[in-house]
């Protein structure tokens, strides 16, 4: 568990990261630590990429992460996991939702998915924990969810107690949703072991 450290996320806009990212920030600064953010929309409203930057520790001076140096990737997308490749280092952890959006070349049948996505972290001794977090989101009973079973796995690699993600989870999404979400974040939490 760390005391400090770079957090990438990444997606594709819809998926809910830049929610994901505000949850996990205000997790880390109830916790007690210094936290910086910053946010790249890009295309998002086309279905392009959407990436956050979250650094925390006891002080932190710049949001943005450094090629090479974020210790969790935390990618809503296969291909968007291997985008963020550059990021990463050999202790990196990579926490990676199964389920595949096609990018439009692909859905129009000029490209091809690529089958060894996987393989691109592997070969560089990156562990990478893989979750269906849209399964765990239908399993709680609302597909919007997915960022906060994300939110839930990831926190299994951070040292900040699930009480206080669930807590800040009830401060951050209104009320009646609040006791879905919290599910879909002990959901997520409970679908792997870090």
């Amino acid at each position: 568990m760390r005391q400090s450290g770079n957090i990438l996320f990444s997606g594709v806009g819809g998926q809910g990261i830049l929610l994901a990212s505000e949850l996990t920030a205000h997790a880390q600064l109830a916790a007690g630590f210094d936290v910086k953010k910053s946010e790249v929309h890009g295309m998002a409203q086309r279905g392009g990429s959407v990436e956050a930057h979250l650094r925390y520790g006891e002080k932190v001076y710049s949001p943005l992460i450094e090629l090479g140096a974020a210790d969790i990737l935390v990618a809503f997308e296969p291909l968007e996991a291997v985008r963020y490749l550059p990021y990463l280092h050999r202790d990196s952890a990579v926490v990676v939702n199964t389920r595949k959006i096609l990018p439009p070349a692909v859905a129009l049948g000029k490209a091809k998915y690529p089958d060894t996505i996987f393989d691109e972290f592997a070969s560089r001794h990156i562990k990478v924990v893989a979750i269906d977090a849209f399964a765990v989101a239908e399993s709680v009973g609302e597909l919007r969810t997915v960022n906060v079973a994300m939110v839930g796995a990831m926190s299994n690699f951070l040292a900040v107690h699930p009480e206080v993600f669930l807590r800040v989870i009830d401060r951050a999404v209104k009320s009646r949703f609040s006791e879905v979400n919290r599910k879909a974040f002990s959901a997520g939490r409970a679908a792997i072991h870090a």
